[in-house]
């Protein structure tokens, strides 16, 4: 029986990149959530919005794939903002079944906020990391997501 004092033998994971990133992922969106809660934004929500301001009239499946969701996964949070005022949906007069979304003057002026928070909290996540490590580690990760598995 182990102690709850005692470290944790944990096998292989440590050296498992799954697990690592996984445990990174934990540590991240715990700040994220002190940081943005009480605005109600997720790490989803806030790509929906950077998206959507450098794309105005995507289709939500061109965002669905954007962000790494299903669009059965992208429909609710997208009423949520819709309901919030943030976006807005434009039915599409060539396909019945394709909305076009647009931040509204609400959501661009949340992000302005969102952003300010973001980068008070990418700050605090990566104070253990050089600039030159960050780098690294942004490439590495966005190589690793170009991985076809």
């Amino acid at each position: 029986m182990t102690s709850t004092s005692s470290p944790l033998d944990l096998g292989s994971l440590p050296d498992l990149v799954g697990y690592n990133l996984r445990m990174a992922q934990v540590m991240v969106f715990k700040d994220f959530d002190r940081e943005l809660s009480d605005l109600d934004i997720t790490p989803a929500i806030f790509g929906v919005l950077e998206i959507l301001r450098q794309n105005q009239g995507l289709t939500q499946t061109r965002l669905a794939q954007a962000i790494g969701l299903d669009r059965s996964s992208l429909v609710p949070l997208l009423d949520k903002l819709e309901k919030r005022k943030v976006l807005e949906r434009e039915a599409s007069t060539k396909d019945r079944r394709s909305n076009y979304l647009h931040l509204t003057d609400e959501g661009e002026q949340l992000l302005v906020e969102v952003e300010r928070r973001v980068r008070l909290h990418e700050k605090r996540i990566l104070t253990r990391l050089t600039k030159s490590e960050t780098r690294q580690l942004i490439q590495l990760l966005m190589k690793l997501a170009k991985n076809d598995v």
